[in-house]
């Protein structure tokens, strides 16, 4: 079965960059290697990956994505220290 992931990379600015792929190894090496010159992340090396989570569709990663790229820092520094468990309590919240 395959695997698809969401992920979150923490620049060398301190930003997040929130994405989503099928092989997260292969979309990393991409991030390093500049092989997308115009992405966020290209100008904001070196970077960390801090997050990632799996699920079975590209539906439900790219929804995850979308979602998390909206929350404040805050709130996705609260995802990155413990998981989607530690949003109890937060999780409408900004």
């Amino acid at each position: 079965m395959l695997n698809f992931f969401v992920y979150i990379l923490k620049c060398s600015d301190d930003s997040y960059y929130v994405g989503h792929t099928d092989d997260l190894e292969r979309r990393l090496y991409e991030h390093s290697n500049d092989l997308y010159e115009s992405c966020y992340v290209a100008a904001r090396k070196p970077f960390k990956l801090v997050f990632f989570d799996t699920a079975s569709s590209r539906i439900e990663v790219l929804e995850a994505e979308r979602r998390i790229k909206k929350w404040s820092r805050k709130k996705k520094e609260a995802l990155i220290s413990g998981g989607w468990e530690n949003m109890k309590g937060i999780w409408r919240k900004n």
